[in-house]
C-alpha cells in the first residue's frame, strides 16, 4: 500500500477530530470519502497530506513516516489540493499551473519546451487549456476549481489528495472532472477525494470510506458501503441505490 493511516487520531482543544482511523491507498485506487458536515473529512485528507500531526498513530508513504520525508520530496510524490482553493496573486493561469512543477523543476528550472508540453496536457486533463493567457484572479469559481486541479496534477505526483476538488463545478464539468481523475487512478496512481455527492461516489470511485464523527464507520467497494443502511446511519436519510450500465447509482429519498 503507498498510503497508510495506522489508527490515525488527531486532537485538538480537548475536543478529538479522528478517533482511530486506520485506512489504506494503493496505486490504482481512487477513494471517495465521505460524511455529513463535521465528519472530519477536511482534518483526515490534511493528515494524510502531512499537514496535521497525529495525535496519536501514524501515517506513512511508502512504508515511511510522513515525518521523514523532505517537503520537497514530499511535494513531488503527493499533491494536495484544500478546500475552498482561492488565489490572490493577479498570475496567468499558465504561472499557476506551474508553480505544481517547481518540487520537480525547481523554479522555472525546466526548458521551455518541456514546461510548456506538460503544463498544456494538464490543462488539457481538466478542459481548461482555452484559460491559459487569462489572469487567474478574473476567472469564475468554477473556471478557478479546474485550473487548480490541473495545478495538482501537472507534477504527475503519485498520490493525489483533493478536499472537495468538485465544488464551483458545473454538473458537465463535476463528471468531467471525475472521469478524468478515474482514468488518472486506472493508469496507477492512488487518488483520494473529500466529496459530498454519493451519487457521483457511487459511479467513479473504486472504493467508499463513510466518516461520522470522527471515526470509519465503513471502508470497502461500493457495493458494501453505499447501502441503505450505512447511508442511514452515516446521514440519517433514506435512500434507495441500485447499479445500471453506467455504474452504481444513489437516490436520496428523505
Amino acid at each position: 500500500m503507498i498510503l497508510t493511516a495506522e489508527a490515525l487520531t488527531v486532537a485538538a482543544e480537548g475536543y478529538t477530530l479522528l478517533d482511530k482511523i486506520t485506512l489504506s491507498l494503493a496505486p490504482g485506487e481512487m477513494l471517495a470519502v465521505l460524511g455529513p458536515n463535521g465528519a472530519g473529512k477536511s482534518t483526515l485528507l490534511r493528515a494524510l497530506a502531512g499537514l496535521n500531526a497525529p495525535t496519536a498513530g501514524r501515517v506513512t508513504l511508502d512504508g515511511r513516516t510522513l515525518s521523514t520525508w523532505s517537503p520537497r520530496d514530499m511535494a513531488a510524490a503527493r499533491a494536495y489540493l484544500p478546500q475552498n482553493g482561492t488565489l490572490d496573486w493577479p498570475l496567468t493561469v499558465e504561472r499557476v499551473v506551474a508553480l505544481g512543477r517547481l518540487p520537480l523543476a525547481g523554479l522555472w528550472g525546466e526548458a521551455d519546451a518541456e514546461a510548456d508540453q506538460t503544463i498544456d496536457e494538464a490543462l488539457d486533463a481538466m478542459d481548461a487549456r482555452n484559460l491559459k493567457r487569462r489572469v487567474a484572479t478574473t476567472l469564475s469559481g468554477g473556471e478557478l476549481a479546474r485550473v487548480l486541479l490541473a495545478r495538482a496534477i501537472v507534477g504527475k505526483p503519485r498520490v493525489l489528495i483533493a478536499d472537495e476538488p468538485l465544488a464551483g463545478l458545473d454538473p458537465r464539468h463535476q463528471i468531467d472532472a471525475l472521469t478524468r481523475l478515474r482514468r488518472m487512478a486506472d493508469d496507477g496512481r492512488a487518488i483520494i477525494l473529500a466529496m459530498h455527492d454519493l451519487d457521483l461516489a457511487a459511479r467513479f470511485a473504486t472504493r467508499i470510506a463513510l466518516l461520522g464523527g470522527g471515526a470509519l464507520i465503513a471502508d470497502g467497494a461500493v457495493q458494501h458501503t453505499l447501502t441503505p443502511e450505512l447511508i442511514q446511519k452515516t446521514f440519517g436519510v433514506e435512500s434507495r441505490v441500485g447499479a445500471d450500465a453506467d455504474g452504481a447509482w444513489v437516490r436520496l429519498l428523505r
